[in-house]
């Protein structure tokens, strides 16, 4: 009886990079347990606002003049909006002022936190959504109600301004703010890999977060690398949710959205696309080929590769089977400068790890392909 050989994880050879702050290291450990090498890329900090004047005024103004209407746009922000009331002394004050409110969740999770401070939630969004939020309370009318929105950053939601428009009396409660980076460096690193082809995905989890990443990109004169690297599928650029992809929709980058706006939904969203076949993938003499950062999955083989037998592949892969010379290899090599004898040495050593000869032809006096027969 013959075994089967198990088959490769569903990210292995993959370098994944976590451009977020909040539970990066969730994030992390799940990608990791599928074979992922995932390192954190934070673009911005969250700095708790539990001292912060304007959370603690606008709380007062809301104690001296309740609100009709709370919006809880996340459970996490709540949260850290009732605990900066306790650590102020405003808790028991803040609860009378709420007690009357008709409350309005953004989700299951807002909705959780609502209910464990000791509030009812009126209505919750299926969606998940503020456009759902906003379509919801715009439906009965605002005109002349007191609204409280609860808001996770930046707020950069719409429905401040949706519901003033509307003449509303709109109270914005943003509990966390964004801080500049821990390490720019890190930040720097991950858009000039995710340019050149050493990463296979980055993944956002907020608006502001993707929207520094951008700028740093820009910094770098590496967007439009990033750019034509993830149209062409090579580099998946995902986002935990429509407002985070915002961003980058804006910069011209395609963007793929987690199924839900959960980190869960953000990490299967990942394997699906290198697990399903969604990575492009080309059908060469010795099987179907897709390229990864780490290597190559050959006929479902994970064949991992160095540096230098990487980036050869990945040109060559990039060309489709148009022959590339070896000065035009030569520059794909991790050392700038490399001789024709250093692309003889790296095409000889990447034919080894691939099994043999039939991946890469070479073709007298003009260079080398890949034995393409179809795309797939």
């Amino acid at each position: 009886m013959t075994t089967r050989a198990p088959l490769p994880p569903a990210l292995a050879g993959c370098t994944i990079v976590v451009a977020a702050d909040r539970r990066a290291g969730d994030l992390v450990s799940a990608l990791e347990r599928r074979g992922g090498q995932v390192y954190r890329a934070p673009a911005l900090s969250i700095i708790p606002n539990e001292d912060d004047e304007d959370l603690l005024a606008r709380t007062r103004d809301l104690i001296a003049i309740p609100p009709d209407i709370v919006i809880v746009t996340t459970g996490v922000g709540f949260r850290g909006w009732i605990d900066a009331a306790h650590e102020n002394d405003l808790a028991e004050d803040l609860a009378v002022a709420l007690a009357g409110a008709q409350f309005v969740a953004r989700g299951p999770k807002a909705h959780g936190a609502i209910q464990q401070a000791g509030f009812t939630a009126d209505w919750v969004a299926e969606s998940e959504t503020s456009a759902e939020v906003g379509e919801y309370l715009t439906a009965d009318g605002v005109a002349g109600k007191r609204i409280a929105i609860q808001h996770h950053g930046a707020g950069a939601d719409g429905l401040d301004a949706l519901l003033a428009g509307l003449g509303a009396d709109v109270v914005s409660i943003t509990v966390y703010r964004w801080g500049p980076p821990p390490d720019p460096q890190i930040v720097h690193r991950s858009v000039v890999q995710a340019a050149a082809g050493e990463v296979d995905a980055v993944l956002f989890t907020s608006a502001p977060g993707a929207a520094e990443w951008v700028r740093a990109a820009v910094r770098a004169d590496a967007l439009d690398s990033i750019r034509r690297r993830a149209a062409a599928g090579r580099l998946l650029l995902a986002a935990v949710g429509p407002i985070t992809a915002t961003p980058l929709r804006e910069a011209e980058l395609t963007t793929t959205l987690a199924a839900r706006g959960r980190l869960g939904s953000l990490v299967r969203c990942v394997v699906d696309h290198f697990a399903s076949g969604a990575a492009p993938r080309l059908r060469t003499a010795a099987g179907a080929i897709e390229v990864r950062s780490g290597g190559a999955l050959l006929d479902g083989r994970f064949v991992p590769l160095s540096r230098a037998g990487a980036s050869i592949l990945s040109e060559l892969f990039d060309a489709a089977g148009r022959v590339l010379s070896r000065e035009e290899l030569a520059l794909a090599l991790p050392r700038s400068g490399q001789s024709a004898h250093a692309v003889e040495m790296a095409v000889a050593r990447l034919r080894e790890s691939l099994g043999g000869a039939s991946v890469i032809q070479t073709i007298v006096k003009r260079g080398y392909r890949l034995t393409v027969e179809e795309p797939e």
